[in-house]
């Protein structure tokens, strides 16, 4: 029987290797950017097309490579940065493993132009599918040029599965903005398509933030900053009114590597205990200098996962950082000197005899004593008569909004209910129906009216804007305006009018007409949001959570003292909808309490 276990060539095992550090272009833009930056680049330069399906490039001016360097760097495990295992735990820099280029280039297309500053040409050298294509001699300038084209044109699976360019364009622009943020004093652009979403000068680490999240972020953040002989630690976090349950800006890095770490997450949130809402998280941007014997990045490929030997007492350095930060912003006594034209507010003197103060009562009040005629309300006093010609149910008729409630017609429903409605503190509209009362909450039945009204708004792509009267600004970071181009047609379809004012700035023209009061910015911010969260390919569930999140923006609080002709309004528009029991997110809108019920609780 002949042997059956055999070593795989080189080119399936670096194809097995890409399907963990190369899982799509935002791979590449990590292992590229993290490379130039290792390099010792002070200006890096990310040119993607399509979304990296295309075309992803990154020139920087490190110290280049040789001629012999640059083929030996896209061998396995061939790497700078380490010589030996003990280099494990002394890393200073952002890869290691020597395994990224050469899954690259398994996948995909690869041209390097590569020199260093002590030779007077460069190398130019072209790889395809771990085969080597040819090497030659070339002007260029210092540092490298890495073009990568045709992402997994021999993985055909692989490619496939990608989502969508905006998705794609999202995923990398995360992953850029993890590098760009610990390194403030490197210049980056970064163009998409030939538009630049990307144009950062060198600064300090708040002006990095500001640049790349926008100016509003600026005014949210507080200084954090404390150094003990385990580790120093310093940053900002958000103040507690900036919260929010989505998308929050959160970021660990450490030694310069952004990481992913749960328990630290804790220690931050235990700090905002009784400040923020539950469920709610706050922005943060933490940075740990550790010494590198006391950590290990080497548990997955990615590199965002990171075991500390101290970890405990670090959260606890961590929490108490972030709740005297805290501290300080919440408990700075504010002194006042300028008193001119304020009121004289005389001191207490207790040797002075002031008196209690009297309190004069009528015991003859009676709250039920009829003292002012009523208003007169609309309300039908031979109500009785409605039901006139109502046979009773019989014992196979299902009760209103029973199992057969689809099957019942709108017009009968009509006739079961009073035109007299009660509003019951400011949330639920109680009205009579044949079965017993009908409870629905105003808020939610709102919601249900307004989001079939923007659904069938999105179908037929007739919005009905309104101009408002002072237009509103809001400013968006990168991967935002992504969100924003990707639904941009849907927004007007449902009456929006929004310009472009550049440098991530824009400006709201017109809104839709049943927008009731809305506040447009934190609107805008929460449906980009939601719209993150399903992907912005132009699909029925995309819609459906534009719809939804305008809805719930636009309906009426809870609260909202309503007349009796704005109930029935609602009331009927409710009766109208597609489903009048559900809201679009599955919450219940009415109850009806049954007759029987009344009586045996009043029995």
């Amino acid at each position: 029987m002949s042997d059956v276990i055999q070593l795989l060539p080189d080119s399936v095992a670096n194809q097995i290797a890409a399907g963990e550090v190369i899982q799509r272009p935002a791979s590449v833009i990590k292992e590229l950017v993290e490379n130039a930056v290792d390099a010792g680049a002070k200006s890096i330069n990310v040119l993607v097309v399509d979304a990296g399906r295309t075309s992803i490039q990154v020139i920087d001016d490190g110290c280049g490579m040789s001629e012999t360097d640059a083929r030996l760097a896209f061998e396995r495990h061939a790497t700078s940065k380490i010589r030996q295992a003990d280099d494990l735990f002394a890393l200073t820099t952002m890869g290691f493993r020597g395994e990224a280029l050469a899954s690259i280039a398994a996948v995909a297309q690869v041209e390097l132009t590569t020199r260093r500053e002590s030779d007077e040409v460069g190398t130019r050298l072209s790889i395809s599918g771990s085969r080597f294509m040819g090497q030659e001699v070339c002007a260029c300038p210092v540092g490298s040029n890495f073009k990568v084209e045709n992402l997994f044109f021999n993985v055909p699976a692989r490619r496939k599965f990608l989502k969508s360019n905006s998705t794609e364009l999202n995923n990398i622009l995360t992953a850029f903005e993890r590098i760009v943020l610990v390194y403030p004093h490197i210049s980056f652009t970064f163009h998409s398509n030939g538009v630049e979403l990307f144009n950062l000068k060198p600064g300090n680490a708040k002006q990095r933030i500001v640049d790349v999240f926008g100016k509003k972020m600026s005014q949210e953040l507080l200084p954090v900053g404390v150094e003990t002989t385990m580790c120093k630690l310093f940053g900002f976090v958000g103040k507690p009114e900036s919260a929010k349950k989505k998308n929050p800006r959160q970021f660990f890095f450490v030694n310069g590597r952004y990481m992913k770490h749960p328990y630290f997450n804790k220690a931050v949130m235990t700090a905002y205990d009784r400040l923020v809402m539950a469920g709610d998280q706050v922005p943060y941007f933490l940075y740990f200098e550790v010494n590198p014997e006391d950590i290990d990045v080497n548990i997955h490929p990615v590199k965002t996962e990171i075991k500390f030997e101290n970890e405990q007492a670090i959260w606890q350095i961590l929490a108490a950082a972030v709740k005297e930060a805290i501290g300080l912003f919440n408990n700075v006594p504010q002194i006042e000197f300028d008193v001119q034209g304020r009121p004289d507010i005389p001191l207490f003197d207790p040797q002075t005899d002031k008196g209690l103060p009297q309190v004069n009562i009528n015991p003859q009040y009676n709250p039920f004593k009829q003292t002012k005629p009523r208003p007169q309300t609309n309300a039908i006093s031979d109500w009785a008569e409605l039901y006139d010609g109502l046979k009773p149910p019989s014992s196979n008729e299902t009760d209103l909004f029973g199992q057969d409630q689809e099957s019942r017609s709108e017009e009968k429903i009509g006739m079961e209910r009073s035109p007299v409605h009660y509003q019951y503190k400011g949330r639920y509209i109680m009205t009579a129906v044949k079965s017993g009362l009908m409870i629905i909450d105003q808020h939610r039945a709102h919601v249900r009216i307004l989001y079939d009204r923007y659904m069938e708004r999105l179908a037929n792509r007739q919005g009905n804007p309104q101009k408002v009267l002072f237009p509103e600004t809001f400013q968006l970071s990168a991967s935002e305006q992504v969100i924003l181009r990707q639904i941009w047609d849907e927004l007007s379809y449902v009456g929006f009018d929004l310009s472009d004012l550049g440098g991530g700035n824009f400006v709201v023209n017109a809104v839709p007409s049943d927008v009731f009061g809305a506040n447009v910015v934190v609107l805008m911010h929460d449906l980009l949001n939601e719209t993150i969260d399903v992907g912005t390919s132009v699909s029925d569930g995309m819609r459906r959570k534009v719809a939804l999140e305008l809805a719930r923006h636009s309906a009426i609080p809870e609260g909202q003292v309503l007349n009796n002709d704005e109930m029935e309004n609602i009331v009927n528009d409710l009766f109208a909808c597609s489903n009048t029991n559900f809201t679009p997110n599955g919450k219940a809108i009415l109850c009806i309490l049954k007759q029987q019920e009344i009586e045996r609780l009043l029995g």
